[in-house]
């Protein structure tokens, strides 16, 4: 990845892992903690999920929009403006999320919905804090580099160390759990309680030590670069070189000297833009097979398959070191399959999981071929990830400028349809406690609700027909005279990296 140090591409890859030991904790033990630890209804426990979602989904785009323009901002612009969110949404996290797995400190024999009361400003303040550090990450990619290979490496590189935390909480948790030998041969209970504090507590102690290496490695230069964005009057190659001496000198590899012109996207321009609502959807698609995949994995194991309540560490763990060694490849194979075939891949891959979810029983399922089955959810979701934050890079293009609203909107719809949809499903859950009929009711649930996601992700991109970032209104308004600059530097754009990312 030229013009990249290895110092930068490492610092930016620990910088969301804090985020993602907490995600890796929110969507595969909460449920499981409020209904067999906390004793919860199927409802409530759907309620608190739903709660979380909602307040990250209003609060991404928010952070996006404002993330944008903070330029002015004294600490912003001297820290940067990315990483200024990035900070203030790593306090968030860390002064709320330990509450949620304390238990209701002095309420604990209160009404659930009391409890429910207790929980939520906790889970608002974690949300919102959660939803700051992700946008204002993302946001960096469009500002690091304008390569759409290097933005899939470094998108790779941030999904392997996502991987590698989801993998940590997964360790720690089957060390924990399987500390007691008596009680991890049975499911999990009240008495558990303890054990889940105790993970909680080393894994932001780890995040706290990879969320100080990013704040101590990645210097944001705070420059917008403007330079490139088309103003009134024509911006000439010499007022490019005298913008490009201010950058630092990773930046100027990034940036090509006389770059091409575009136009600056507001949002208004976004939400007039229909590639916008299509990556939004295959998005969607995608957070959503990740997100329940990762949520009812453990409940499927639980409730349906019955095993021991380790196993819902070490099962989890299958599906994540699959999907991080599949990020390893993701470079490779966006390169020479491109970008929506390896997405189709990965939707395949994921629809026939969940076809062997559905017809998975008996003892040789349980004992050899779940595992088989975990490796094709983590490979397949690890693809669908990866490929679909590339497709957002390229389609904020050079337009670095509203880039976390980009990102934030993206956000919105994956965080309000998973509360949805997961509110869905333990409303429509048989019975309250559980009995027999809820043996196969998270089976089937899985199946369902993974499967319509994917295809769901495979319409988009079947639907995606242009060059992704192509916006030809935005050309049509370009003064005559500056198109055929546009025209020319578009297209030696495109014959260099054939990412088709169109910057008119």
């Amino acid at each position: 990845m030229a013009g990249l140090s290895i110092r930068t591409r490492f610092g930016y890859g620990v910088g969301h892992v804090l985020n993602d030991l907490c995600s890796a904790m929110w969507f595969t033990y909460l449920l499981i903690y409020f209904h067999h630890v906390l004793l919860f209804d199927n409802s409530l426990a759907g309620v608190v999920l739903l709660i979380g979602q909602v307040a990250d989904g209003l609060s991404t785009p928010f952070v996006g929009r404002e993330a944008d323009r903070t330029d002015d901002m004294l600490f912003c612009s001297r820290y940067g403006r990315r990483k200024s969110w990035h900070l203030l949404g790593t306090i968030c996290v860390l002064s709320a999320f330990p509450f949620i797995f304390l238990g209701c400190l002095g309420c604990g024999s209160s009404d659930e919905w009391a409890q429910v009361i207790y929980y939520t400003p906790f889970v608002i303040i974690f949300q919102f804090g959660w939803a700051a550090t992700q946008i204002s990450h993302l946001a960096l990619i469009p500002s690091i580099t304008q390569d759409p290979h290097d933005r899939t490496d470094l998108v790779a590189i941030r999904y392997g160390f996502t991987v590698m935390a989801n993998i940590t909480v997964y360790l720690v948790t089957w060390l924990v759990l399987g500390i007691d030998a008596t009680s991890a041969e049975t499911g999990l209970g009240p008495e558990d309680g303890i054990k889940f504090r105790y993970i909680v507590m080393a894994v932001l102690a780890i995040g706290i030590i990879f969320v100080s290496v990013f704040h101590a490695l990645v210097k944001e230069d705070n420059v917008p670069q403007y330079s490139r964005i088309l103003p009134d009057t024509e911006v000439t190659c010499e007022d490019e070189s005298n913008h490009t001496n201010h950058l630092s000198s990773s930046q100027q590899n990034s940036v090509s000297h006389c770059a091409p012109v575009h136009c600056r996207m507001t949002a208004i321009d976004w939400l007039q833009n229909m590639q916008f609502y299509q990556i939004a959807m295959l998005y969607m698609g995608t957070r959503l097979f990740c997100n329940l995949s990762q949520a009812y994995v453990p409940i499927y194991i639980q409730d349906s398959l019955q095993l021991p309540q380790d196993s819902v560490a070490y099962i989890p763990l299958v599906m994540y070191v699959s999907g991080f060694l599949t990020s390893t490849i993701m470079k490779a194979l966006n390169k020479y399959i491109g970008r929506k075939a390896s997405f189709i891949l990965g939707c395949i891959i994921g629809g026939g999981a969940c076809i062997a979810v559905w017809f998975g029983r008996g003892d040789l399922y349980k004992q050899y071929l779940l595992y088989g089955v975990a490796a094709l959810l983590g490979a397949g979701g690890s693809i669908m990830l990866v490929t679909s934050l590339s497709f957002t890079a390229d389609l904020i293009g050079p337009n670095v400028e509203s880039g976390a609203f980009v990102y934030g909107a993206m956000s919105f719809t994956d965080k309000i349809s998973n509360g949805a949809v997961v509110m869905l499903i333990q409303n429509l859950n048989p019975c309250t406690n559980c009995c027999p009929r809820c043996s196969s009711y998270y089976q089937k649930a899985l199946a369902i609700a993974c499967g319509a996601a994917a295809m769901l992700g495979l319409f988009a991109v079947l639907s995606l027909s242009n060059n992704i970032g192509d916006r030809q209104k935005e050309y049509a308004a370009v003064p005559q005279g500056l198109r055929a600059r546009v025209s020319s530097s578009s297209s030696s754009s495109d014959s260099e990296d054939g990412a088709g990312v169109s910057v008119a």
